[in-house]
């Protein structure tokens, strides 16, 4: 059986989790400690993985969590660590989408619909938005009420405005890229 590997490393917004899968793709970002957060984390791989099986492990969590201690030490704005994003096809497409949206910018949830094909879908997006397993770096924080309103964020709304200030975004959503991701 195979095992979700994690490590657990200090930021400025908290203890984050970060589990990788058998693949060596980050699968999981947990805003708090995994003993916090142990029976959700083991329930979920449970469903998505086949195992509930966590091990620490920071030598491999080492490239990953030198990546997010650049984006939050301002030195990077790209990701380009590998992913295993497990959910169902509309939330993955949703998460793929996200990965679209620019550091610094915002987009509202009807841009997000739009851009995956389904502009109906505002709700489904805002939900696919709440269960992404690797914030930060499926960068949910980016999307924002239509109205330009911190709305909804899964570490809390100080984490996202947070973020957001990080990136240096100042404007409302879909200011700069006309609602395109």
């Amino acid at each position: 059986m195979s095992t979700i590997r994690y490590h657990e490393m200090d930021s400025p917004i908290g203890v984050l989790t970060l589990g990788i899968s058998d693949r060596d793709g980050l699968c999981q970002i947990e805003f708090g400690s995994f003993e916090e957060h142990e029976d959700r984390l083991r329930s979920w791989s449970g469903r998505f993985f086949g195992t509930d099986i966590w091990g620490s492990d920071p030598a491999a969590l080492a490239p990953f969590e030198d990546q997010l201690r650049r984006y939050f030490a301002g030195e990077l704005r790209v990701f380009t660590l590998p992913l295993d994003l497990r959910g169902t096809p509309f939330q993955v497409g949703v998460w793929q989408a996200l990965t679209g949206i620019p550091y610094g910018e915002a987009r509202s949830y009807k841009d997000v619909a739009e851009a995956i094909g389904s502009p109906k879908a505002v709700r489904a997006v805002g939900g696919a938005n709440n269960r992404n397993p690797v914030p930060i770096v499926v960068p949910c924080h980016r999307v924002i009420g239509a109205a330009g309103a911190m709305v909804g964020y899964g570490g809390g709304l100080s984490i996202k405005t947070f973020l957001l200030g990080l990136e240096g975004y100042e404007g409302r959503a879909s200011a700069a890229g006309g609602g395109r991701i």
